[in-house]
Parts: C-alpha cells; structure tokens; sequence
C-alpha cells in the first residue's frame, strides 16, 4: 500500500517519511498500528491536519462569498427589472377595479400629505398605500388636495401632462385643484409638500406612477 503525503513543508514532509521508512523496515511494507500511532503523534501530522482545515476553510469562504455574489446580482437584477410600472410592456395591464381611482360619475380624489422623508401621494380607493401605482379612467374628474391643513403642495408632470388643465399642480390644506384625465398612458410624475408658507420643511421628490386608461 503506498501512502500519499500532503504538500507539507520541508522539515514537516521529512520527519513523517522516516518514521514510515522506520516503521516498513521494522515491519513490513505496509506500516501496523503502533507505527499509525508514531505517525499521529508526530508533529508533521499536525501540520497536516492544519493544511486540511485551511483548505476546508478557503473552500468554505469561497462558496460562502460565491453565494452572496449570485444573491446579490438576482437582488439587484429583480429591483433593475421592477422598478417602475411604466417601464413594462404593457403597464395597463396592472390595472384592476381595486386599484381604479374615481369613475365617469364620481372624482378622484387625491391626498398629498408631507412625509418625514419625502411627499406621501395617496389616491381615493379602499387601503391604499403612500405613493403606490393607481389607475384613472380618462374623462374622470380628480381633486388634487391635502387632508392636512397646514400642508401646501406641488405635482409635476413635466411637459408631458395627461390632465386639463397641463399646468403644474399647486394647492394646498386650504385650496384643492381639480383637473380632468384625458390622455391615456403611464406616467411618473414629482410630487413634493411643504408647510404652508415657507420652503423650509419641504419634503422632497418622491417619484409616484399613475395611469390614464382609454
């Protein structure tokens, strides 16, 4: 039986193969147990050992890392992959009658209220959330307003404006805007709030989506 040494260093590598040469010559060419026994208290198999669990440890970190690396690409490519609505094929198609603000015969209301961090945007329809996607038919009348009365604020659609009138939307805890949606599509738009009166306290950009439906 041959046996196979570990890449050891020198002085390591050369006291193991004495005491096997010793042990073969003194009993045969396959080593007994109490040669088994020289060898495991021989320093060079404590250097082995060591070199075992340094290379159990290397393969161990580097699966570890190869597994937080393909975590954080999926991570990464899925936030990539969703972060807007608008960017889909077909975003019209994430509209349902839960998330449809107002009708032909009833306004959509809109409330934007100054978050910590930025402008909380929240339309009129049964638990709905800061900022989330909704949808309103075109011909639909929306109020644009403020639940807290303190609150004044601003919502942009750049030049690309799918309500009547196209200007920008100013109101604020005292005075509502409303507008009518009339070009069908997917938009993001800016929204900020503010203490009425002055900038300072102005929540700013949260970059909500809405979508006109035919």
């Amino acid at each position: 039986m041959e046996i196979e040494l570990l890449p050891l260093p020198g002085k390591a590598r050369g006291e193991l193969t004495q005491i096997i040469s010793a042990c073969r010559r003194s009993a045969g060419a396959v080593p007994q147990d109490p040669c088994f026994a020289k060898i495991a208290r021989s320093k060079a198999s404590d250097v082995a050992i060591m070199n075992i669990q340094q290379r159990f440890n290397i393969w161990r970190v580097s699966f570890l890392l190869s597994g937080v690396v393909l975590l954080g690409c999926a991570t990464a490519e899925a936030q990539k992959k969703g972060k807007y609505a608008c960017d889909e094929p077909q975003p019209e198609n994430l509209c349902n009658a839960a998330n449809t603000c107002g009708s032909a015969s009833s306004a959509c209301t809109i409330d934007i209220r100054r978050g910590a961090n930025s402008a909380n945007v929240k339309p009129g329809i049964p638990n709905a959330k800061n900022n989330q996607l909704f949808c309103i038919k075109a011909g639909t009348a929306v109020v644009w307003m403020s639940s807290n009365k303190n609150n004044g604020f601003m919502v942009s659609f750049g030049t690309d404006s799918p309500f009547d009138p196209d200007d920008p939307i100013m109101g604020g805890g005292k005075r509502q805007v409303t507008t009518k949606a009339v070009t069908p599509g997917c938009y993001k738009y800016d929204a900020g709030a503010f203490r009425s009166g002055t900038v300072k306290g102005m929540s700013g950009g949260s970059k909500p989506e809405l979508i006109i439906l035919p």
